[in-house]
């Protein structure tokens, strides 16, 4: 099973349409504003921001409320997607009832993860005080400023390589009626300086967010340490579900968690992809499922040239 980010289907609890600037074809007519989550996407051969404009131009932006950006750019992407945020937050105020934003709803075919530039994403929280959710793909140049947004309920940032910065930024922030979050760490070879600290400063901050019931910390190849801190975090007693996944969890991570704090009042733990001895899995099992925690072992594929060495699921 592939790990990398396929182009979404659902978000927000809508389908997904892809805007056709020239019509949905075959004579059918185009979905009413807030039955979907708006996909605007572009190729090389078109600019974005022309689609942007027919977009505001054919639909009622006042009735929107999710929007979906894919590909934006025409040739080497050397200002990331700051363009594309300065066109929507211009327009902010057309988009009261918008809820939800996906920023780079892209596959590998059309760019890979660790290539996608992101930006600011702070100035989309002040654009929209009342969005609830916001999904990223890719992490360089991806910038967070220390916010309060009363609203947000969902964060999700998959990438290849996080830096450290954003990280750091999130405990800084003020998100009152966050339910879900989500992040991708992964590896310096693609950016990702983020350090145990940051993920155990950025926990000690979630303790503060008390509406929070789900949690993933993933993908990284740091895995281990990242597994001792949740193991000691307050904001865990809180959770439902938690998602260590994707990352090089081993046999030391997993033995913090099974020393830690009580697991068993979780639904769901994602452990999948991992390299873990099968001792040390069996422990988990024997500690965990009793309880009714839906546990999620599924192991990491082993190099045949290397079968001791670990990596992310995720990194180009």
């Amino acid at each position: 099973m592939s790990h990398y980010p396929s182009y979404l289907k659902q978000f927000h609890g809508l389908p997904v349409h892809l805007f056709d600037a020239d019509g949905d074809g075959r004579g059918r007519p185009r979905p009413e504003p807030a039955s979907v989550a708006w996909k605007l996407s572009t190729d090389r051969e078109h600019a974005f921001e022309p689609l942007w404009q027919r977009f505001l131009d054919q639909v009622r932006a006042e009735e929107v409320t999710a929007l979906v950006i894919g590909a934006w750019w025409q040739s080497w992407d050397e200002h990331g997607i700051d363009p594309v945020l300065d066109l929507l937050t211009a327009e902010a105020h057309r988009f009261p009832r918008l809820r939800a934003l996906f920023l780079a709803d892209v596959e590998s075919e059309e760019t890979e993860i660790s290539w996608i530039r992101q930006g600011h994403l702070s100035r989309v929280l002040r654009a929209w005080p009342e969005l609830e959710e916001i999904g990223v793909r890719g992490g360089e140049g991806l910038v967070i400023e220390p916010v309060r947004h009363d609203r947000l309920r969902t964060l999700r940032i998959e990438s290849g390589g996080m830096p450290a910065q954003p990280v750091r930024a999130l405990a800084a922030c003020t998100f009152p009626a966050l339910r879900h979050l989500e992040l991708w760490l992964g590896t310096p070879d693609f950016g990702g300086d983020c350090e145990a600290e940051d993920v155990t400063a950025l926990l000690t901050a979630l303790g503060h967010c008390t509406e929070l019931r789900h949690l993933g910390v993933k993908n990284s190849d740091i895995q281990d340490a990242v597994a001792a801190a949740v193991a000691q975090a307050p904001v865990v007693a809180g959770l439902t579900s938690l998602d260590l996944s994707m990352g090089t969890l081993g046999d030391e991570g997993a033995g913090a968690l099974l020393s830690g704090q009580p697991l068993t009042h979780l639904r769901a733990l994602d452990l999948r992809y991992n390299f873990l001895s099968d001792e040390l899995a069996q422990r988990l099992r024997e500690t965990l499922e009793p309880h009714g925690v839906d546990l999620v072992l599924t192991p990491a594929p082993r190099s045949s040239y290397n079968p001791e060495a670990r990596y992310v699921a995720v990194g180009e």
